[in-house]
């Protein structure tokens, strides 16, 4: 959660703050300055004094904040302090009945109203009451997302009366985004009732919502047949979204029924809607679905930039190769655990040109080989530009591939996922640093046989019998800002001091890692300034020294993982005097942290969320898992 604050203050206290020894800049100097700095960089300067501050707040840097937050009495006051912005989003977690979460519902009705562009109420369990509070004051709503919310739904009296209605729809009459995933309770007459509140939807989400696609139970009759009453069934039916998406297709380019059974027939009636041209569709997880449904679909639908087909087991390369063929603007493609995928189509694939992100994880039977040949064959203006690959869990992958595919994507890509690419070795390390110098995200997680030479940029004497080779070292990846070596058993300390030195590294973990010493994280935290995430569960070397010794230095830090590791009392401690912006913490398995000190951090420090503390202070987990 971002701090802040009233901009309020009076020019006397202006005045005063100027006038130290050290003349202050003009503010539009100070704002050009902080133009070049990233968004974390910005908070650290903004706390030089009030005047950089000010400039920190500048309406240009502020775009599409959104703010997350548990809603508690020190709620109220945060609210009030964002009263001066001039647009932002609110993420509140845990809202209730209470007269708490009523009074923080409308401290944002009041401070923020016409200025909320987004809300979002996770894990709460809001009365129609109190959201009917604080709605209508909203008249700047762009997203709503109702997720999980069923104490609105179960009743069936959600909106029921016309009055309700009309300021609802008074206020998100410009709504675009509406978020209504995994709700048991949804039914026609709520769907309806909401959904006429929206005229002007772009996306809309039911994942994993109780649909009745093909069969209305309570009436014994087809969810989508002519003649049914509107507001007839317990459930949403097919008939009432087709009905929605017709009446909206102007709108509407973004459809998410991920987690939900629809079917094939289901799927055919919904791209076959009149005038409708979908951009974006979320399939993820429907397990119904086949290959002839996705060929109707593309069919249909061949405006499609974004499709996730992601855990739909029955599909297979047909699929893929209708995708290939069909949907020329297609730039996300998403078919990550569809197990009977093959290399067949991955060539045609590699023609989009339009097509930026590919996911295959955990597709088993793909090697890379056809893609690699699709690329290859094409002209580089007509070739897929490539910025974003996961390969996760993709066995088949070998060095091979990861060389040629480094040298032909070295231009674009951005982000490559080799997770659990078990056979890849140091070979590959050395591709990607000497080729892919733009990556942000790389991960290489449980790939066993990386070594410390592969970070370094060297050959292993003991196998070429020749003094070591020198290629580039991960080094050469000056803009990372995540990486993930968490498994690769065979990194010791040794590359992790000497190549970790990343400015805009935010996120890494070295899990597992049994050669990881307390050094090496003092290294990683004076070297990497901008870590916000931290991962060591099961480091045996991590412990209280080299906790306390790096803590200082990762004042930046939201989320830390510590489970397993030798640490004591004695780091919470630590944590608890230097890293005040912690959200989550791990200590799990750890036997000699006592549950008084967790208790005694989670009322220290302010936006700490979760605390994982499983079978803490040396309790026995097959005890208690009795």
């Amino acid at each position: 959660m971002m701090s802040g604050s009233d901009d309020d203050d009076d020019e006397d206290e202006e005045e005063e703050d100027d006038g130290s020894q050290t003349p202050e800049l003009p503010l539009e100097i100070i704002v050009c300055i902080l133009s070049f700095l990233r968004a974390s960089d910005r908070r650290e300067a903004s706390l030089v004094s009030r005047w950089w501050y000010y400039a920190s707040q500048d309406p240009s840097f502020q775009k599409n904040v959104t703010y997350r937050f548990t809603a508690s009495a020190a709620s109220l006051d945060f609210v009030a302090g964002l009263s001066g912005r001039p647009r932002c989003s609110l993420t509140i977690s845990h809202l209730d009945a209470s007269s708490l979460s009523r009074s923080l519902l409308h401290q944002v009705a009041v401070c923020l109203g016409p200025r909320l562009t987004g809300l979002s109420l996770p894990g709460s369990s809001l009365t129609e009451a109190s959201l009917l509070a604080v709605l209508p004051c909203l008249s700047s709503l762009r997203r709503l997302d109702l997720t999980g919310l069923d104490s609105l739904f179960m009743s069936g009296a959600f909106l029921s009366r016309e009055e309700h209605r009309q300021q609802v729809r008074s206020a998100l009459c410009n709504l675009e985004e509406l978020n209504l995933s995994d709700l048991r309770y949804l039914s026609d007459l709520t769907f309806n009732r909401l959904t006429g509140c929206t005229p002007r939807l772009r996306r809309l989400s039911l994942a994993g919502c109780h649909v009745a696609f093909e069969f209305d139970p309570y009436r014994g009759r087809p969810a989508g047949a002519d003649g049914l009453d509107l507001d007839s069934s317990a459930l949403l039916s097919l008939r009432n979204l087709r009905g929605l998406l017709a009446q909206q297709r102007n709108t509407v380019v973004g459809l998410d029924l991920s987690r939900t059974s629809i079917t094939p027939e289901s799927l055919r009636t919904v791209a076959q809607v009149q005038g409708l041209v979908l951009e974006e569709l979320c399939l993820r997880g429907c397990k119904e679905l086949t290959d002839y449904s996705v060929e109707v679909l593309v069919k249909h639908q061949p405006s499609l930039q974004r499709l996730d087909l992601s855990g739909c087991t029955e599909l297979t390369s047909r699929a893929l190769l209708a995708v290939a063929r069909t949907l020329k603007r297609l730039r996300h493609l998403n078919m990550a655990r569809d197990w009977r995928l093959t290399e067949k189509g991955m060539a045609e694939l590699a023609c989009v040109s339009s097509l930026r992100t590919l996911d295959v994880s955990e597709c088993l039977h793909i090697s890379g080989t056809e893609l690699l040949k699709g690329l290859s064959l094409q002209p580089l203006t007509d070739r897929a530009q490539l910025t974003s690959i996961s390969f996760k869990s993709c066995t088949y992958i070998r060095d091979a591939l990861v060389v040629s595919l480094a040298q032909l994507l070295g231009g674009s890509l951005r982000e490559l996922d080799l997770s659990l690419c078990v056979y890849l070795t140091d070979l590959s390390v050395h591709a990607i640093a000497t080729h892919l110098r733009g990556l942000a995200v790389l991960r290489l997680g449980r790939c066993a046989e990386i070594t410390d030479w592969g970070l370094l940029g060297m050959t292993e004497p003991a196998k070429t019998c020749q003094p070591p080779q020198h290629t580039a070292s991960v080094l050469a990846l000056s803009r990372l800002q995540e990486l993930d070596l968490s498994a690769c058993s065979k990194l010791t300390d040794s590359s992790i001091r000497q190549v970790l030195r990343f400015p805009e590294l935010q996120r890494v973990s070295l899990s597992l890692l049994p050669e990881i010493s307390d050094a090496g994280l003092e290294s990683v935290a004076a070297h990497c300034p901008c870590l916000t995430s931290l991962s060591l569960s099961h480091c045996s070397g991590i412990s209280d020294h080299g906790v306390i010794r790096a803590a200082p230095l990762l004042y930046r830090l939201q989320h830390l993982n510590l489970a397993g590791c030798n640490v004591t009392d004695r780091s919470l401690s630590a944590l608890m005097q230097h890293c005040k912006r912690l959200k989550t913490l791990d200590v799990s398995t750890c036997k000699d942290v006592s549950m008084t000190t967790v208790d005694l951090l989670q009322s220290q420090l302010p936006f700490l969320e979760n605390v994982h503390c499983r079978f803490v202070g040396g309790a026995d987990p097959t005890f208690a898992l009795i």
